[in-house]
């Protein structure tokens, strides 16, 4: 049997192949950017709502293509606070998610919000 004839059965039986995934790449480790003090230390516990946030972005394949995820949690209950998902990675994407957070949870001065985003970057793998 032939390639053609495998491709139109598997196109009549609506059957197809599972490709290697893709690795994209778009962290940028050589950057001149200011690097805030990390104040936690790796210490994350928090003794009330609302003193540390933590966030994070990762990007998600789709059907129309990538879109990328910001989240910010609530370190003392591990809640999410706010999100934003949005089809590019602009600093808007972040500042969606901390206006939800703040809007959302009104907090006193002094929250620490802490990212692990030093490398301005993050990597991205397409699912199969």
């Amino acid at each position: 049997m032939g390639k053609d004839r495998v491709r139109k059965l598997m196109a009549q039986h609506g059957i197809r192949a599972r490709h290697k995934r893709k690795y994209i790449a778009t962290t940028n480790s050589n950057h001149d950017f200011p690097v805030a003090p990390n104040l936690l230390e790796r210490n994350f516990t928090a003794t009330a709502p609302n003193q540390l946030w933590t966030s994070d972005i990762t990007c998600l394949a789709t059907a129309e293509g990538w879109v990328y995820l910001a989240v910010i949690i609530d370190l003392f209950s591990r809640q999410v606070a706010g999100w934003s998902m949005q089809p590019h990675m602009k600093a808007e994407l972040i500042t969606d998610a901390l206006r939800m957070a703040w809007f959302r949870r009104r907090p006193e001065a002094g929250v620490i919000l802490h990212s692990d985003s030093k490398n301005i970057g993050i990597s991205c793998s397409r699912a199969a």
